[in-house]
């Protein structure tokens, strides 16, 4: 009896640490990565860099999964830029140049900074897939210095 009452005590303190976690993340206007027609909810994610990226139902992290391993640069993008939108990751520099930064860009409710306007204006002609991969892929993510901030990790994912 005590077992049992002790298992229903840590599962009830683990779905509030959970809703905690999710309460500090603002999903308000952010679609799922796999299917951008449709918002985002605080109880479907998954752990991806350090912080969470989230889906509009049970079925989309297991796409999401299998495109991870399959290197989808696009999915890779959108993840990356999710974490940016939901202020789990900051930008240390100019995504196009590693410079500093000074000018910024909101692509999708993910603000974006730049060393000047003429990477600022590389960014701008670009749209769709096209700048979301430039913008937030790999190559980028890694010149832009982008470091999931440690107030916004889950531990109990």
């Amino acid at each position: 009896m005590k077992t049992r009452f002790m298992v229903a005590g840590l599962a009830l303190l683990a779905v509030a640490a959970v809703s905690l976690v999710a309460a500090e993340i603002d999903l308000e206007g952010v679609k799922c990565i796999m299917n951008p027609k449709a918002a985002a909810k605080a109880d479907k994610s998954l752990e991806y860099k350090g912080g969470e990226v989230f889906f509009c139902c049970n079925n989309c992290p297991k796409g999401f999964t299998k495109k991870l391993e399959a290197k989808d640069k696009t999915v890779m993008a959108k993840a990356n830029h999710q974490l940016v939108a939901t202020a789990q990751a900051k930008q240390e520099h100019c995504p196009f140049t590693g410079g500093p930064m000074n000018k910024e860009l909101t692509v999708d409710g993910a603000t974006v900074k730049f060393c000047c306007n003429n990477c600022k204006g590389k960014a701008e002609t670009m749209d769709g897939d096209e700048q979301l991969t430039a913008l937030f892929g790999e190559e980028a993510w890694e010149k832009a210095g982008f470091e999931v901030a440690e107030a916004k990790k889950s531990d109990t994912k």
